[in-house]
């Protein structure tokens, strides 16, 4: 018996795929179901499918040829895993980064949250089979694309933060058309609450569907907007500022159970309305209070930090905590480089949630916890 074949087992249950290709695992990831055909005995999350040996090649090349290598992290938030890299690096070497360019990193960072939680809170709604509110913020998202695209070039895999700071400064005229789409986008989010936030069927699908206490949460290790709809209140940006995130005002929304039980696949999914709200607040506040000065600090021609030496670093990611750890050897290559990503620890829970779930039930639960492909498996 092999995970490639669909198979009888005792009882007459069946053993079957769900996946690699199938559109709600949301990339090629695969789960063993062994279920009746309805109700589900246990899934079994199977990755190995895109592994890229991104980590390996991070100790293969310089400290600065490997940002570009960072966007493949996770390409729905690539800024994060920029950030998280370049600030191990500048622990490292104990850089202190200049404010207009903490700043600007905000932007970037709270730009692409947004963006990503668009393709997240749009694609819950389509894989139960509603397939409009994924057209609305598709359209949406291509607005915040278009204005990550006048800042770095790039759509998808930026390459825009720099070891120290930047690599450029804000077009002319940015800030204006980014406040203009950030006074369009917040009065569609009510709408799109009114379309499908309230709507009976997809309350009915998701409120107290596989709740996560609060306590299996942490002790799963869940992280970002998967352990805050558990309600545990815990958010890097405020709990343990970086970058300008200290200067900033805004609030960490938990999951309360708006529908059914804390923590369920709706508290999951209205977790992540709510903070595109709040991404949009701190994003003016960035853009308002953007500081004069130099877009990077004295960076050494070359990086070698002293052999021994080693930095972990993490940013509040779209999809939670993201961690990279480096060693150094005294080279200008790291002698380790590893990440810690959200995806992966929130694959860790499926199993145990699994039994008793209706294979429909698998597929919101999948939905609701918003992982992506490349973060899991690198």
């Amino acid at each position: 018996m092999t995970s490639y074949t669909t198979e009888i087992i005792d009882d007459g249950k069946m053993l079957i795929n769900m996946g690699p290709q199938h559109p709600s695992t949301h990339g090629v990831i695969n789960f063993l179901v062994e279920t009746d055909g309805e109700v589900i005995d246990r899934a079994i999350p199977e990755i190995g499918y895109l592994h890229r040996g991104i980590e390996k090649i991070g100790e293969m090349v310089p400290y600065p040829g490997f940002m570009p290598y960072t966007d493949r992290v996770d390409y729905l938030a690539a800024m994060f895993a920029n950030e998280s890299y370049a600030m191990a690096v500048e622990k490292l070497l104990g850089l202190e980064l200049p404010r207009r360019a903490r700043y600007l990193r905000v932007i970037a960072c709270e730009l692409n949250r947004l963006a990503s939680h668009l393709v997240g809170t749009g694609c819950m709604p389509m894989d139960l089979g509603a397939f409009t509110p994924f057209t609305h913020w598709v359209r949406e998202r291509e607005t915040a694309n278009d204005l990550t695209e006048e800042l770095c070039g790039a759509r998808l895999t930026y390459n825009y933060l720099r070891i120290g700071g930047v690599s450029q400064d804000l077009p002319v005229g940015f800030d204006k058309r980014l406040l203009q789409y950030l006074d369009h986008i917040e009065p569609i989010i009510p709408e799109f609450n009114r379309l499908i936030t309230g709507n009976e069927i997809f309350v009915k699908r998701l409120a107290n569907v596989v709740p996560v206490t609060g306590e299996e949460a942490i002790a799963y290790g869940l992280v970002g907007p998967n352990l805050r709809a558990s309600g545990v209140d815990w958010d890097l940006r405020r709990d343990l500022p970086y970058s300008a995130y200290g200067e900033m005002d805004f609030e960490v929304p938990i999951g309360k159970g708006v529908r059914g039980v804390v923590g369920d696949c709706y508290d999951r999914f209205v977790v992540r309305i709510e903070e595109m709200t709040q991404s949009i607040r701190i994003l003016r506040q960035a853009v308002e209070g953007l500081p004069e000065g130099e877009l990077t600090c004295k960076v050494p021609k070359k990086i070698k930090p002293p052999a021994g030496t080693d930095a972990f670093a993490r940013t509040e990611s779209a999809r939670g905590e993201l961690g990279c750890y480096l060693l150094a050897d005294g080279t200008d290559k790291p002698a380790r480089v590893r990440f810690r990503t959200g995806s992966f620890a929130a694959m860790c829970i499926i199993e145990d949630k699994s039994p008793g779930l209706m294979i429909a039930d698998l597929v919101a639960f999948i939905a609701s916890i918003d992982v992506v492909a490349p973060e899991i498996d690198r």
